[in-house]
């Protein structure tokens, strides 16, 4: 069961087109944003290809986790794909690495990913924040609001039809800031056309093995769903 999302995150209220031109009701759509309480003006609207954003990313010091890591962990994968999966931010091998989610959580994704036949370089991985924080610490608000802005311009450029939050954070940027993944994992949301469903971080499988269950059956979900979304023509 999918639940429709509308208006519920501080997005900008819809106008009536019949009181817009054409041409002024387009731009009022591509200014809506899609994670809640994000300013699109602050999401880089005025970049629309991917490796300018990507360059954009790889020189900024906005907050105080750049400083502290080895680089910009953007994101990883199918640049068209249909099916994103967000997680919490960079660790140590990934900040060595400069890629996504190769640590031990990485690999048990990887197996995840191989269970459920969604090959992993058909999807997109990225992160809520792109910079590893010090000693692997939860990453401040101040610094999840400065760098969802790169999610929001990620989100808006790759077009997926499918968003996987993994963990509570991701869940809390992407779905809900009042989110609790134990509450809310495994039941599907959409917003702006696109299904989101939350489901446990890896690394919480690593720590309590009674996760592995669940987040099985949410995979399953995920499988379905993006099989049938391969069968669907692309997003306009």
């Amino acid at each position: 069961m999918t639940t429709e999302q509308p208006n519920l995150f501080g997005e900008m209220e819809a106008l009536k087109e019949n009181h817009l031109p054409d041409k002024e009701a387009k731009e009022v759509i591509a200014l809506t944003n899609f994670l809640p309480l994000v300013k699109v003006e602050e999401a880089y609207p005025e970049i629309n290809e991917y490796e300018e954003l990507w360059r954009a990313a790889q020189q900024c010091e906005k907050c105080r986790l750049r400083s502290t890591c080895r680089q910009v962990i953007f994101g990883t994968g199918n640049l068209h794909s249909k099916l994103i999966l967000i997680g919490e931010g960079p660790g140590k091998d990934e900040d060595i690495q400069g890629q996504p989610f190769v640590g031990r959580a990485g690999q048990l994704l990887d197996k995840i990913l191989q269970a459920a036949e969604i090959p992993r370089h058909e999807v997109y991985i990225s992160n809520v924040v792109k910079c590893r924080p010090p000693e692997n610490r939860l990453p401040n608000p101040d610094e999840v609001k400065i760098c969802k802005n790169w999610l929001e311009a990620q989100i808006r450029i790759i077009k997926p039809q499918i968003i996987v939050c993994l963990g509570a954070m991701a869940s809390q940027v992407v779905i809900d800031p009042k989110a609790t993944i134990s509450k809310i994992r495994g039941r599907w949301f959409s917003r702006q056309g696109i299904k989101i469903i939350a489901t446990f971080h890896p690394a919480a499988l690593l720590r309590n093995v009674s996760y592995k269950k669940p987040t099985w059956e949410d995979f399953k979900l995920i499988r379905d769903a993006y099989n049938e979304a391969k069968r669907c023509p692309p997003l306009l």
